[in-house]
Formats: C-alpha cells, structure tokens, sequence
C-alpha cells in the first residue's frame, strides 16, 4: 500500500531491517532523508525506538511525525533476539568489535553444564551492562570511557529474560534465542554465559526479531524502503 506524505505526517509506525555495520542513527537519517527527498516532507519528526549495535541486525521500529510521541511505549516492549556466542574467548566489548583478550578452555563443558547454566538466566537476573555502551556514567558515555583506557564501576540493573534457548551442535559456537525486558545486554548475557560455564564467552552475531507484536518478519531495509518511494514518485509524475 502506498503512503501519501500526509500518511507520514500524521503518523506511521515504520518496521525497518536494519542492515549489518549500519548504526541506527544512519538508518533513521536514511529514511528521513527518503522521505524528505522523495515525498517532499522538509518538515519531518523521524525517531526510532530502541538502538542495534552496527554489528546487530534486525528489526529497528522507526516512528514518523505524530507516532514520535509513541516511541517510549515501544521502547518497553518485550524484545526477541536470536544469535550466536563463541565459548572460549571473551572481548573487551564482548562482541567483535574488539580483538580477542583472553581464552579459556573449554574440554570440561557437558551438556549438562550448559543447560545448568541456562537455567541459571532465566527470570530477573542482575545485569552488568557492557563497558563499551551508551550509558552515560560521570557525564560521558561509556564506551568513551572505555576508549580512553578509563576504569569506571558500572552498577548492576535487574533485567528479565523470560525465555533463553540454546543449541550447541556447532560447539564451542552456541546458537540462541533470548526473550527479555527493556535494558537487557545481549553482549553481557554472552559474557555472563561464560563465566557460568567457567570458561569465557563473547557475541558473535545478533538479530532482534521481535519488539513486542511486530516482527522483523513484516519489516524492509532501509535503501528498499527509499528506493519503493523514489518509485512511487516517478510513477506518479
């Protein structure tokens, strides 16, 4: 179905897939930028409700004009992730975007202390989030911290995660799916993972699927989005 600009204007929920290495302030730029461009909106509220990692893919909600004011709500819904975390190693960023720091064996890890140690992370938890995030701590982010070699206590938060499946038919790489609350770390919960185990863990993919009812499934990339309107508007001329 075809948008008019009065469409945009009043208010549209917009479900993005977010491309890999793209952050999410270069997605919604692209599709202000879209909308601006082919629809002649110069005036344009555009906003997003919840940030992806640029090494996260996935759904990205994208509110314009009048559903900016929904954009808090839909920051609280429940999230669904799927991905995959090596067992052996860990990462200062707990991901790849930093080289690997340490390693750990991991010949003594059994089914049955994977599954204890899932167990172990479901419910509401206590979470330490990632050195390498946006959290503001003693006026600057964390990662900024980080970056600049600054140790910083960073305080744990209760999280939830109502559901967390593993696979490990590819061990050490363990496939996931993770079902949790607003705040919750992916990249902590890897980590965390780890040192359940006694070994060490990092993120080594991660896809958000879902944001309370509205799945990636349902959602285009951004440069698709732009290039069905650049459409519409020649057709129309």
């Amino acid at each position: 179905m075809q948008l008019s600009p009065d469409d945009f204007s009043n208010g549209q929920i917009l479900l993005i897939d977010k491309p890999l290495t793209w952050s999410s302030f270069q997605a919604v730029n692209k599709i202000k930028w879209a909308l601006k461009k082919n629809l002649g909106l110069k005036k344009i509220k555009v906003g997003h409700a919840g940030t992806l990692d640029p090494l996260a893919t996935g759904l990205l909600i994208i509110c314009t004009g009048k559903s900016t004011k929904q954009i808090s709500e839909l920051q609280g819904q429940v999230k669904e992730y799927t991905g995959t975390f090596l067992l052996g190693s860990t990462t200062p960023s707990y991901d790849l975007e930093t080289e690997i720091d340490q390693t750990f064996p991991t010949e003594h890890i059994t089914s049955e202390t994977l599954e204890t140690a899932r167990q172990k992370f479901l419910g509401v938890i206590d979470q330490r989030p990632p050195v390498f995030s946006a959290i503001k701590q003693a006026g600057k982010r964390l990662y900024e911290h980080a970056r600049k070699g600054e140790e910083v206590e960073i305080p744990t938060r209760k999280v939830e995660i109502l559901e967390f499946e593993i696979n490990a038919e590819a061990f050490p790489e363990i496939a996931f799916r993770a079902v949790c609350s607003k705040g919750t770390y992916i990249r902590s919960l890897a980590f965390d993972f780890g040192q359940a185990v006694e070994s060490g863990a990092h993120l080594t993919s991660l896809r958000r699927t879902k944001i309370g009812d509205y799945s990636v499934e349902n959602a285009i990339e951004p440069l698709a989005f732009e290039e069905m309107y650049n459409i519409d508007l020649k057709e129309g001329e």
